[in-house]
């Protein structure tokens, strides 16, 4: 009985500590497990249901308390299983047009990670229009060289701080530009490409840093970057796609008040998680890479690819794009709160990004002032 009460004692806990509304890393680290602590309380539950054992009035207290818990858990991850309503729509067969279709291949490749012919292989076989590597180093790079005869318009950031990424194209980039919105060491990549058919698309390529105790301490830069992007997006009346490590489940807070403010929709919902991280652990993984997209699209497929050796598994989509499509499907809708709560997190986020700099800045004035103060008190001796 002990073991089972910890149990549900601790779901509980992990509830209601993700209803707090902070951003430090210790708070919004109980988004990301909501399957595991789904799959705990309901353990504890039945245990507290069935066990042979004699009924108190803290059982009582503790059995509705784990009811809640569990419905509230249940509520955030129903929506991405089949017993949902879809999101985006599936392409008919009737209504294929490969020219209006985009395929995109998403993959964080772990820059120590040297089986670069895993993700080779993937390419090959799938022939994706666009491919983005996350995590992507000069290394990296050398080794992709193979793939760029068939994808002649390129983006090359390539870091050695886990944040570098490439982007390879098949199809013609109008434009593109590599920006660091809140950081100088996190780039995103912003490109205009056309479809076959001429179609316009703007393409946006993120990875910003997750709260953890070896990353960023807390959330606010991630999700001020990921709704900058998005309150850009809203006012476009242009076919759309974010793609990325967003660094952020499907479910949490900012990524739901990111599709309500740039009204871009999630082919995940009504479908299945396609749990992308962490690679080598059945039993601890969440989705961590994301592709949103412009209600114009509908989904052709979507499936995540087998292991290439790093701690994210590589992420393919199919989307063809047609007004049909744009009629049929509805964004999500914007409460009358969400703007403010995304304009104060993204002022949040610009403050914190001074803050940040001016830091560096003085850090790197300081030998000059040490000097200087040396210099003073030599003068006055």
């Amino acid at each position: 009985m002990i073991w089972i009460e910890i149990c549900a004692v601790l779901v509980i806990w992990l509830s209601v500590w993700s209803l707090i509304p902070r951003d430090e890393w210790w708070f919004r680290g109980a988004d990301f497990p909501r399957l595991q602590i789904l799959a705990i309380g309901i353990f504890a539950l039945l245990g507290l249901l069935f066990i042979d054992a004699e009924w108190s009035l803290d059982r009582e207290i503790l059995l509705f308390c784990t009811i809640a818990a569990v419905a509230y858990q249940l509520k955030m991850v129903l929506p991405y299983t089949p017993i949902w309503k879809k999101q985006v729509q599936k392409v008919k067969p009737e209504q294929i047009n490969q020219d209006q279709q985009i395929s995109l291949l998403v993959a964080n490749v772990l820059t120590p990670n040297d089986k670069y012919h895993l993700l080779l292989s993937h390419i090959e076989n799938l022939k994706p229009d666009i491919v983005l590597t996350l995590e992507s180093d000069q290394k990296w790079q050398d080794a992709l060289q193979p793939i760029e005869k068939d994808y002649p318009h390129r983006v090359a950031v390539p870091l050695d701080n886990l944040y570098g990424m490439h982007l390879y194209s098949r199809l013609p980039l109008i434009e593109s530009e590599i920006k660091f919105i809140l950081s100088d060491e996190i780039p995103s990549i912003h490109a205009t490409l056309t479809l076959n058919a001429g179609n316009i698309v703007q393409l946006y390529c993120l990875h910003p840093k997750p709260p953890s105790p070896t990353e960023a301490k807390d959330s606010t830069l991630r999700d001020a970057e990921l709704l900058i992007i998005g309150d850009r997006i809203k006012d476009l009346d242009q076919s759309c796609i974010v793609m990325g490590d967003l660094n952020d489940v499907a479910w949490s807070r900012t990524t739901r008040l990111f599709q309500r403010i740039s009204g871009l929709l999630d082919p995940r919902v009504g479908r299945y998680f396609m749990n992308t991280f962490h690679a080598d652990y059945p039993l601890l993984r969440w989705s961590l890479d994301h592709v949103f997209h412009s209600t114009d699209f509908g989904l052709v497929d979507m499936k995540r690819l087998d292991h290439i050796g790093s701690d994210h598994f590589p992420v393919y989509v199919v989307l063809q794009t047609s007004t049909v499509f744009e009629q049929e499907q509805q964004e999500l809708e914007q409460t009358e709160d969400d703007e403010e709560e995304a304009q104060q997190a993204i002022q949040e986020g610009i403050e914190k990004a001074e803050r940040e700099e001016k830091k560096v800045v003085d850090s790197l004035a300081q030998p000059h002032k040490k000097m200087m103060n040396i210099q003073d008190r030599q003068t006055v001796v």
